[in-house]
């Protein structure tokens, strides 16, 4: 059979429409995924597989859960529902005594609108990638035989053995074993109503003062603010609750907690290159001479910031997967790399399973926070020295062609070309994604680039362009525009709109 559950594949994850007339993520589709998933796990020879299975905030969140248990159920697996919970604690089940199953599926559309839901896979090795959630698509689409399994599906409560695991990391953060490590911290906590509220409680009882945090009740509707590190509004909101409460710092959070970004006590975000540069220099200082693996839209500033520091910095392609996988294959290959983190607030440490944590990597901040407000310090004073561009923006240029990926290709290829005999400009060195160019401007040297890049799933070229001086940027963007003019299938309104607006 065919039911178009293809559609559905966004990345290594599931997602789309959950609400409304027409909407593809149906009860059914769920349940006949997650039995998709059961006999994937029997082709890899798991015996009779025991499945865990949690949700985030969503209003469809419950209802899917549910149907999704029930297809795993039918499938012949061994069920266990752990209702709201976040998505890294999935991971973290599997791997816990006394929890222990053999794969487990997060109900989330991570930072998407109220009406959007998916699905996000773990076995022991951590996230599936691409290619197993073809696997398990193709499963679902065929004629898959349901066992009519009849056991009982269990519910059991992981994330309070979750929020023990982080008080752990606390108190061995701090080499203590205090029961309230954290007193004298005033942290505020956003949740933005999604999983991520119960992280007040868990810092109260550390003996943090938590006044002023909000939105900690879970609600499907996000009725506040979307819950996403990279939205303004987002963001805004926190700063400006940070400011009013007098608080040391902030924490915000995505609606599953896989990412997160921090403000200081000043409102100031700490999120994309600084929130990099922030854990940066916290394992740097301990240790210098180790890798930090970023997506490949980080600034120059971040890169000089990180040698400064006595580290490398080793940017590659776009997708939390991409950099974990390739820190993964650097340790493997004898580099001390320790992190792999992507500019929208993806982070996972090697020290956590390189478990792709907003919530963890935020625990291992405020545990410097702590430790330098003894000393009469503030965390954001170890990126004093982080150079800031002066203009940075972000075009995404449509591609119109049929075949899109052909024709990004060919633009792409077209820039590399004229970049090799243009002077003043310089193919980057770390050029891993796209083509990354740096420029000479004003008379310096490598003052300002841009990555044009092919987005991974949407008919688009996104371009990230980044200046050290006034006016570069429209320059850069210029100089482009004289490349590209005449490329098949790529329009430009955008970039000539942006110009012209410089």
């Amino acid at each position: 059979m065919s039911t178009g559950l293809r559609g559905l594949k966004s990345g290594t994850d599931v997602r789309g429409r959950a609400l409304g007339e027409g909407a593809p993520l149906t009860g059914a589709a769920v349940s006949r995924i997650g039995a998709a998933f059961v006999q994937w796990l029997k082709e890899r020879g798991v015996d009779n597989p025991r499945i865990a299975l949690g949700r985030d905030s969503r209003v469809t969140g419950e209802a899917l859960l549910e149907a999704c248990a029930e297809g795993c159920m039918k499938a012949g697996a061994l069920v266990e529902t752990y209702g709201m919970c976040t998505t890294p604690a999935m991971y973290m089940s599997l791997i816990t005594e006394g929890f222990g199953c053999d794969g487990s599926i997060m109900v989330t559309a991570s930072h998407h609108p109220y009406d959007r839901n998916g699905l996000k896979f773990f076995t022991k090795e951590g996230g599936i990638d691409s290619r197993d959630l073809d696997a398990i698509l193709d499963i679902a689409e065929s004629d898959l035989p349901l066992l009519g399994g009849s056991s009982p599906i269990v519910k059991r409560d992981f994330l309070p053995v979750y929020c023990e695991q982080l008080k752990d990391r606390v108190r061995a953060g701090l080499d203590t074993d205090v029961q309230k490590p954290l007193l004298g911290l005033h942290v505020l906590v956003d949740a933005g109503n999604g999983a991520g509220g119960f992280y007040a409680d868990l810092l109260e009882d550390l003996g943090a003062w938590v006044e002023g945090s909000q939105f900690l009740e879970p609600d499907g509707m996000f009725p506040n603010h979307i819950p996403n590190p990279e939205n303004p509004d987002a963001m805004a909101s926190v700063s400006a609750a940070v400011v009013k409460a007098g608080a040391d710092l902030g924490v915000i959070f995505d609606t599953d907690c896989d990412r997160a970004a921090i403000v200081d006590r000043t409102g100031r975000e700490i999120n994309r290159n600084r929130l990099i540069a922030l854990i940066s220099a916290v394992l740097l200082d301990k240790q210098p001479g180790l890798t930090i693996v970023t997506d490949s839209v980080t600034s120059s500033g971040l890169a000089q910031f990180i040698m400064e520091w006595g580290g490398e910095h080793y940017r590659y392609k776009r997708g939390y997967r991409n950099v974990i996988d390739e820190a993964k294959r650097l340790n493997e290959a004898g580099f001390n790399c320790p992190l792999a983190i992507e500019t929208s607030g993806h982070a996972a440490m090697r020290e956590n399973h390189f478990l792709d944590d907003g919530m963890y990597l935020v625990t291992v901040l405020i545990c410097e926070a702590m430790r330098l407000k003894q000393e009469g310090k503030e965390l954001t004073d170890l990126i004093a020295d982080l150079r800031e561009p002066v203009e940075s923006s972000e075009i995404r240029l449509d591609i119109e062609a049929e075949d899109f990926r052909a024709a990004g290709k060919a633009a792409i290829e077209k820039v590399m070309d004229h970049a090799a005999f243009a002077p003043g400009w310089h193919i980057a060195p770390d050029n891993r994604e796209g083509v990354r160019i740096n420029f000479d401007l004003d008379g310096e040297m490598n003052n300002g680039w841009f990555l044009l890049r092919l987005s991974v799933h949407d008919p688009v070229l996104p371009l990230n362009i980044e200046s050290d001086v006034k006016g570069g940027v429209k320059y850069m963007a210029k100089a482009l525009l004289s490349v590209l003019e005449g490329s098949e299938g790529i329009a430009l309104d955008k970039l000539k709109t942006f110009i012209g607006q410089q």
